[in-house]
């Protein structure tokens, strides 16, 4: 009398097909939660452009764009957001983007009659949604 044996696997030995379906599950919750921070930047933006009374504050929901709308509510010249291009320059680029994108939240700060320095906070993860939050729903 012959028994079959049936090999049922074990909890990891799913296969490729397994691998591929929980990157496609990280991939969707990263999709996700960028998506969600998007809406939520760009509403923060628009509101800190409209009580700035800065025109055009549907800028803030077109990449690249938004830049150009934070250099107005900074009061800076518009050309500022041609400074985007400096990510093209290897390891000093980025760093002089960041040091302007401070700069930039430094005096958008300053525009809603806050201070300062809440635009170089702009530089610590998840702080900065707080800090935009404050920046547009504050009362000041």
């Amino acid at each position: 009398m012959a028994i079959d044996y049936v090999d049922y696997g074990t909890a990891g030995s799913y296969g490729p097909g397994g691998f591929m379906a929980l990157l496609a599950g990280m991939l969707l919750v990263m999709l996700l939660v960028g998506l969600i921070v998007y809406v939520y930047t760009s509403i923060a933006l628009m509101t800190i452009a409209k009580r700035t009374k800065t025109e055009n504050s549907w800028l803030a929901w077109i990449p690249i764009a938004n830049i150009y709308l934070m250099t107005q509510i900074a009061g800076v010249p518009g050309w500022w957001t041609l400074s985007i291009l400096l990510f093209i320059i290897p390891f000093i680029g980025p760093i002089a983007f960041a040091v302007i994108f401070c700069y930039l939240w430094w005096k958008i700060a300053e525009a809603r009659k806050m201070p300062g320095w809440l635009g170089a906070l702009m530089w610590i993860p998840l702080v900065n949604l707080i800090i935009m939050g404050v920046l547009a729903w504050s009362d000041k």
